[in-house]
């Protein structure tokens, strides 16, 4: 998403930004990135740019994109122990697919709800307790982790246990545990005992 916030600039004229200087933005979207790489142009300009932003990110969906170090090893875990996960993103559903296509977890996945798959996103518990309802399972037995403030109150609102992992976008000096979530962890290997996984599993 950064990339492709850069490319923009560079189409209109501007020297890119530092990843770091993006980084914070990039779990809120394109609104959030387009605003942090264009603070000076005005609310209608600033739509314009989001509709190629969204055009140029999805031309590069997943140059760059690569999970979180140990993600995948947690993953597989899971699945080793037939424990089912999913995705629910406000991303809209035709950049979530292809993207987690691309990345190999589209199959993998038990459930993706996408920003658009119901009439209402995050923070509204409603696609949380959709993702519940596909998988099959009570939102009381799920877990819910996420690098965002409406991630904590969607997934209590669905009544779900709620993580939030300290290695997401999260914006310099932003706590997550002012979010009153059920838990704050550091890496994929900490989230592990969150998920019921233990050490030999």
């Amino acid at each position: 998403m950064a990339g492709a916030l850069n490319s923009l600039r560079v189409e209109e004229g501007r020297v890119p930004l530092p990843f770091a200087a993006l980084r914070p933005f990039v779990s809120h979207g394109a609104v959030a990135l387009v605003r942090a790489g264009f603070g000076d142009v005005d609310e209608a300009g600033r739509e314009h740019l989001r509709v190629r932003f969204l055009d140029l990110y999805r031309d590069a969906l997943s140059g760059g994109t690569r999970l979180f170090e140990g993600f995948d090893a947690l993953l597989a875990r899971l699945e080793a122990r037939g424990l089912p996960w999913g995705v629910v993103t406000n991303k809209p559903g035709w950049l979530t697919e292809p993207l987690l296509t691309d990345l190999g977890l589209g199959q993998r996945a038990a459930c993706i709800v996408s920003g658009d798959t119901l009439a209402v996103r995050k923070p509204d518990p409603a696609p949380l307790v959709h993702a519940a309802a596909l998988i099959g399972v009570s939102p009381s037995d799920c877990v819910y982790a996420g690098d965002a403030e409406r991630d904590i109150v969607a997934g209590r609102g669905a009544g779900m246990r709620t993580v939030a992992v300290g290695w997401g976008y999260l914006a310099d000096g932003e706590d997550p545990a002012t979010w009153h979530p059920d838990a704050v962890v550091a890496t994929p290997a900490e989230l592990a005992p969150q998920l019921g996984l233990d050490a030999h599993g």
